[in-house]
């Protein structure tokens, strides 16, 4: 009996050395993860502010070129 109980407190002594061991490994993904998400996070940010950046230039030109073909529109109509 005191060899059984023996054995079975050093599979669980393994076991609970595994655990922690697997625990620490998920910690570092988790870490890893979480770290990537927060730069995807920033990516994203900067490339809605470029996309709005564009959407106002695509504004301002077509506002430019609304101008200048009423201005020539005003010029050459004969009415």
């Amino acid at each position: 009996m005191p060899r059984k109980k023996k054995e079975e407190e050093m599979v669980q002594a393994s076991l609970g050395h595994r655990i922690s061991k697997h625990e620490a490994i998920c910690a570092e993904r988790m870490k890893t993860l979480f770290k990537a998400i927060d730069e995807m996070r920033k990516d994203i940010k900067e490339l809605r502010q470029e996309m709005n950046k564009g959407k106002g230039a695509v504004n301002v030109l077509v506002f430019l070129a609304g101008l200048v073909i009423a201005i020539i529109g005003f010029f050459r109509w004969d009415g």
